[in-house]
Formats: C-alpha cells, sequence, structure tokens
C-alpha cells in the first residue's frame, strides 16, 4: 500500500517554487525545486506529476491567495468607486504582504506553460471584481471597452506601486494612494 502524500512536502515544494520563480523565472529547474524544499528529485514528481503541472498549482494557489484577501469583504452592493478602491487597497496590501508570491504570480502570468484552462479557473474566483470592471467601461469610459485590457493596467499600476514600496517602505501609504488616485482618474473616471 502506498503511503500518503506528506501536506508538509507538497507545501515545501510549492513555497520553493514560488520563491524560485519569483527568483529566476519559469526556467527554474525542478531539481532546483526540489533541493531548495528540501526533497528528492523525484519526490517532487509524486506530488507534481509533470513541470507544467507544477506550475499551474502553483498559479492556482497564488491566485486563490489573492482571491482570498481581494474578495474578504468585497462591496459586491457598493458603488463603482467603493469596489475599485476595496480592489486595490487589498491588491497592494496582498502584494506588499506577500512580495514573493506577488513576484511568482507575474511571471506565471505570461507563461505558456499556464494552461487556458487554469486561467480560466483564475477568472471564475474574480467574478465580482470583473463584473465590476466591465460595469465601469461602459459607454463613454475612457478605455476601448475592453475588460482584459483595464485588467492588465490594474496590474501594471499595481507593480509599479509595489516596486515604490519595496524600494521605500516609509512611503508605503502615500504610494498606494497615488497609485489608486492615478488609476482612478486615469482609466476609471
Amino acid at each position: 500500500m502506498a503511503r500518503p502524500l506528506s501536506e508538509e512536502k507538497r507545501d515545501a515544494i510549492l513555497k520553493a517554487a514560488t520563491e524560485l520563480v519569483a527568483e529566476i523565472g519559469t526556467g527554474a529547474a525542478t531539481a532546483q525545486i526540489a533541493k531548495r524544499a528540501g526533497v528528492a528529485d523525484g519526490t517532487l514528481f509524486t506530488y507534481f506529476p509533470t513541470k507544467n503541472d507544477l506550475l499551474n498549482q502553483l498559479y492556482l494557489e497564488i491566485k486563490a491567495s489573492l482571491a482570498e484577501a481581494v474578495m474578504a469583504s468585497y462591496p459586491a452592493q457598493g458603488g463603482v468607486f467603493e469596489r475599485a478602491r476595496h480592489l486595490w487597497d487589498r491588491l497592494i496590501d496582498w502584494g506588499a504582504s506577500y512580495p514573493e508570491r506577488q513576484k511568482a504570480m507575474r511571471k506565471l502570468a505570461v507563461s505558456d506553460r499556464v494552461t487556458q484552462a487554469t486561467r480560466e479557473e483564475v477568472s471564475a474566483a474574480f467574478l465580482d471584481v470583473n463584473a465590476m470592471i466591465r460595469e465601469s467601461i461602459g459607454p463613454g469610459s475612457k478605455t476601448d471597452g475592453s475588460a482584459a485590457f483595464v485588467g492588465a493596467l490594474i496590474e501594471a499600476m499595481s507593480d509599479v506601486t509595489l516596486s515604490f514600496i519595496a524600494s521605500d517602505p516609509d512611503k508605503a501609504e502615500t504610494y498606494k494612494e497615488l497609485g489608486f488616485q492615478t488609476f482612478w482618474n486615469g482609466v476609471m473616471r
């Protein structure tokens, strides 16, 4: 009878993968990931049959962490401003608290190793946010009507904001506010 899989080993593999993807990208070798996790190379493949399986699961787990932060107390019945503000604040707070996850998430987001099925699963976790974006790009908006474009702007602007926060943590609240005001006035209004 096979031994049950250890959650500790699985978590160690995902943590090591997060660190290495954040540092060097999706080209990180599985041997490097296994070594950093403190497991044998073969053990990694017991938990994740292929590297792509590992990277897709990592993307799902990171996005689930972000969705949990963003969707907690999400004001679904609030106005667009209130929902956008909530999204921005939670996104920045999460990224500042988990910089490795945020860096790994960005690298995975542009990787062709992350499948369309995984991307669709992630999108489902942000249905309310996507609805807010679609609502904001109605007639008369500044965008071309593309929710994907607005989502990409949110990600890019949050990356810049988080970069400044990382370089000068004492000004975190200032950068968070300036980032939101720039986003709101430049994109959403």
